[in-house]
């Protein structure tokens, strides 16, 4: 068993692996089309292979028939004992609760290429936190690589937070953040950025991502994955968005020619 344990391990190491370097061999056949200034992040749910039923007490009780109505259920009492790395997680107002992930895309603006791409478990700041992650490594490469010039990052209301906002600045990025002026304290969006053109222009690119989203999960499968565990579904959601960019890549060349 343990010896199974381990051959487990070492192949999703290795898939990971594949995963990441495929993802880079297709974006840098893409970079010279690119833009490295101006981008668009945003995350999606994905669903996991468990069923709301599989969502069972950790301690190991039994629940009882009917216990969906009127019983609150959470990440910290419950748990999926088919995918104990999924979570329960609600992507909006209104939607259902349903058990899965977080996938999270950084695209550039000119042509819609996912330039990074990651996956969490699902929570209410995983969002912002990948979206960080992912333009920290962007602004490390330019930083490496001597360019100028500002960056630019769209998003939607989710990631209208003091904190995330601040954070990006602190980046020398510029958030261009739609505003959710119904949060509590407001919008941390003001006139220093919505008055810009370039603002306005970041808000109409961000359709964009949402397109992304829509072929990884009908034309990619990654609707509702058919892997277990967080690092099976990561290597995934990567390969699928390299197969996205790979289908993107002749369109691009033919669009600049």
């Amino acid at each position: 068993m343990e010896s199974c344990g381990v051959q487990q391990e070492s192949g999703t190491s290795l898939n990971q692996e594949v995963a990441q370097e495929f993802f880079s061999r297709v974006l840098a056949q893409a970079k010279p089309h690119l833009s490295d200034e101006h981008f668009s992040v945003d995350g999606t749910l994905i669903e996991a292979w468990a069923s709301q039923k599989s969502f069972q007490k950790k301690d190991g009780g039994d629940d009882q028939p009917g216990q969906f109505r009127g019983e609150r259920r959470s990440n910290e009492t419950h748990e999926s004992k088919t995918d104990p790395e999924a979570r329960l997680y609600r992507k909006g107002h209104g939607q259902e609760a349903r058990l899965g992930y977080l996938g999270h895309v950084l695209m550039e603006n000119r042509h819609g290429i996912i330039v990074d791409a990651m996956l969490t478990q699902a929570d209410g700041t995983a969002e912002r936190d990948a979206a960080l992650l992912m333009l920290y490594r962007q602004w490390r490469n330019r930083r490496q690589r001597a360019r100028g010039g500002p960056l630019s990052v769209g998003a939607d209301k989710a990631y209208d937070t003091r904190d995330f906002v601040q954070t990006v600045r602190e980046m020398h990025i510029r958030p261009h953040v739609a505003q959710n002026s119904n949060r509590a304290g407001g919008s941390a969006m003001d006139g220093r950025t919505t008055r810009h053109t370039t603002y306005r222009v970041s808000q109409s690119k961000r359709p964009l991502i949402e397109k992304a989203f829509g072929w990884m999960k009908q034309t990619g499968g990654m609707r509702k994955t058919k892997l277990r565990g967080l690092a099976k579904v990561a290597w995934q959601f990567l390969m699928t968005a390299a197969a996205l960019n790979l289908w993107r890549l002749p369109r691009l060349r033919t669009a600049e020619v």
